[in-house]
């Protein structure tokens, strides 16, 4: 996920208007070294600073940064950001060193046409750090976040012009989008199974007709439940919540990782996808969990079969092939259903190459 830190300068009055306009951009980490206090008074931000109280330790503003210095930071228990300025090899080779130890490096080029970003970032493929590039714009920062096919993890944007970090928030929201391969599953099986534990996730966003999230009882393919952004004669709309199915049911979270239903609460954070498989994120509002007549639907796709539970319900629904909300209730045999698909097994929620039997 691509993200933004914003470092305002200037008059107190001049920092204090960056910091709310990034604030509702969205942006929560500000580089400040003297109004700490001050800052968190607008609202809950992590500073980035040199100073010992601060959120993120920065080393290398003023003076050279050693790795010896980042471990000694770390060893206090400190999330350490490495800032170097770029002006011969040597730095380059820094960078290097700094990149598999510290939590974040911070690049700094006075001219980036004489040391070109790409070789630092190709350099640092397999490091463990966050690579961020100091920016005075938005266009700079456009060009540090798609360099070459993934460009730098994010920016630093030393500015306090409102319109620079709105649009750069447009940026990191378009940037950050993931996407789904969805493809059209053939029903194969649907039959009510009795009572369950049933969630319902309530976000804290508007979905729309289309959108639902992906839930299901494999790993290898989770089903796109339709939000309930439809009215019905029974119920009012609720465009927040996804009647999702059972405690153990798995649903997809940000960066391709999955987490059981049971285990989400208020603030976690969520995937909402729509029928392109263009994904958003969102937050948990609240989690309600209530005993419900469940239905076992199964669909196959190019001979592997998925299966999830859902409630058997009038206002429960999937996704056709045609991308209309189709009820569980009219759902049949032989029916297209929208659904993700992926190799391999899953450990603790993340993606792993493994055979494994789901069944």
């Amino acid at each position: 996920m691509k993200f933004a830190w914003i470092r305002p300068n200037g008059t107190w009055n001049d920092r204090k208007d960056a910091i709310v306009d990034a604030l509702e951009s969205g942006f929560d980490h500000i580089l400040d070294f003297d109004n700490t206090d001050t800052i968190k008074q607008l609202g809950n931000v992590s500073i980035i600073s040199d100073k010992d109280d601060a959120d993120i330790k920065l080393l290398g503003f003023n003076e050279k940064v050693t790795v010896a210095d980042v471990k000694k930071e770390q060893n206090k228990g400190k999330q350490v950001a490495a800032y170097v300025e770029i002006n011969n090899k040597e730095d380059e080779k820094l960078v290097s060193k700094l990149g598999t130890v510290a939590d974040y490096v911070i690049l700094k080029g006075k001219n980036w046409k004489v040391i070109p970003l790409e070789n630092i970032i190709a350099s640092l493929q397999d490091r463990s750090s966050k690579i961020i590039v100091d920016v005075p714009n938005y266009d700079e920062a456009k060009l540090a976040l798609e360099t070459m096919e993934h460009g730098s993890d994010g920016v630093l944007l030393s500015s306090n012009e409102g319109s620079e970090i709105r649009k750069l928030g447009t940026l990191i929201e378009k940037e950050s989008k993931e996407t789904y391969d969805l493809k059209a599953a053939t029903v194969t099986k649907v039959e009510p199974v009795g009572i369950g534990d049933r969630v319902c996730v309530d976000t804290c966003s508007m979905m729309q007709v289309g959108e639902g999230m992906l839930i299901g009882s494999y790993a290898t393919g989770l089903f796109l439940v339709h939000s309930e952004t439809l009215e019905s004669e029974y119920v009012a709309s609720r465009p927040f919540r996804v009647n999702a199915g059972p405690v153990q049911a798995y649903v997809m979270t940000p960066g391709n990782k999955t987490r059981y239903l049971s285990e989400l609460e208020a603030g976690d954070e969520v995937l909402t996808i729509n029928t392109k498989g263009e994904a958003s994120t969102a937050i948990v509002g609240r989690v309600k969990i209530e005993k419900r007549p469940l239905l076992l639907v199964e669909a196959e796709y190019e001979g592997i079969k998925i299966r999830t539970l859902l409630q058997n319900a009038e206002t429960i629904r999937l996704v056709s092939d045609q991308q209309k909300p189709v009820s569980v209730a009219k759902l049949k045999v032989g029916d297209k259903i929208l659904a993700f698909f992926s190799e391999g097994a899953r450990h603790f929620g993340m993606a792993i190459e493994e055979q494994i039997i789901e069944k």
